[in-house]
Order: structure tokens, then sequence, then C-alpha cells
């Protein structure tokens, strides 16, 4: 029988790339502002506030469609944890009861946080509008399938279909001139 090679501290995930961002996200402390920023009322027993909204957004950032797949997408990737500097990952309904503590107030604090976010790391924030035009690369190629689609989904199943999630991506480039 074949030994195995792998040290048992190894961690495996099936979305690394999202792993290579979570430990690059934490190298630059890219959340700073959000830690600092945004004080949510909760009591802390075992995660902190902060945890709960760390955990939420790399639960969104896996492809979660909610809040309650935060137990089969994060909660059973240690490596993916560890990524993004968690131990361990908050219950789902505990994330939830936290995002339900959210006041306006807290919400104005995360919009203030994420402007900061922003305009420390957007190259669209640091553009010279004034000087000269920034170009964007628009693919509507998706939505114009998803166009082409419906008919034919409608015929199928008798029913409309649903547009795609994402109908049509754009991306900053080059200015113009």
């Amino acid at each position: 029988m074949a030994q195995s090679t792998t040290a048992p501290t190894t961690t495996f995930t099936p979305v690394a790339s999202l792993a290579a961002l979570g430990l690059y996200l934490r190298q630059i402390d890219f959340l700073v502002p959000v830690r600092e920023q945004v004080k949510i009322v909760q009591k802390t027993v075992i995660h902190t506030p902060m945890d709960k909204l760390t955990d939420a957004l790399v639960t969104i950032l896996a492809g979660a469609h909610g809040i309650v797949e935060a137990n089969t997408l994060l909660r059973s990737d240690r490596a993916l944890q560890e990524a993004f500097g968690r131990e361990a990952c908050a219950e789902q309904s505990s994330i939830q009861a936290t995002l339900n503590a959210c006041t306006a107030t807290n919400v104005q604090q995360l919009t203030a946080a994420l402007t900061i976010i922003y305009r420390q790391h957007s190259r669209g924030y640091r553009h010279a509008y004034a000087r000269q035009y920034q170009l964007l690369d628009v693919d509507l190629r998706r939505h114009a399938l998803w166009l082409e689609s419906r008919a034919g989904h409608q015929r199928l199943f008798r029913q409309p279909a649903q547009p795609p999630r994402a109908p049509a991506r754009a991306r900053a480039g080059q200015s113009l001139w």
C-alpha cells in the first residue's frame, strides 16, 4: 500500500484562486477601513461582528446565492477560512443575525469605508477625467445570447426565461488618447 506524502497539516480548497485573493487582501490589509469605521453593536460570544462581516464577504465571493450557504461553502473549507485570516467560520444564522443588527448608521459607516477602499485601490478613481476620456470595454455577448435563447425557452417551457445574473460586463481600460 502506498504511503501518503502529504503533510497532515496541509489543507486543500476547490477555490484556490479565491484563497490566493484572500491571502493578498490580508497582506495589503484591505478591510482596515471597514474594521475601523463600522461599529455594529452586538454581543460577541465567539466571533466579532467584523469576523462575521468577513465571513459574509467570503461567502458571497465563493459564489453563494445567500448567506445560508456559508455553512456548506465556507465552514467546510478550512483552507479558504485560513486564507482570509479566519480560524473558524461563524454559523450562517449568526452571520445573518449580525447583518440584521445593522442600523442605518452602520450602513452609512460601511458606505464611507467602501468609498475609502474604492479610492485607495481603484484605477477608475485615479483616472484624470478632466484631461482625457476613459475607454470602457463592454461585453454584451452574454446578454445577446440570452435574448436569443429566451424565445426558445418560452416555446419549450411555456414560461419566460430568467435573465442571466450578469447580462453585461464592463472593464476600464486605457484612455482614448
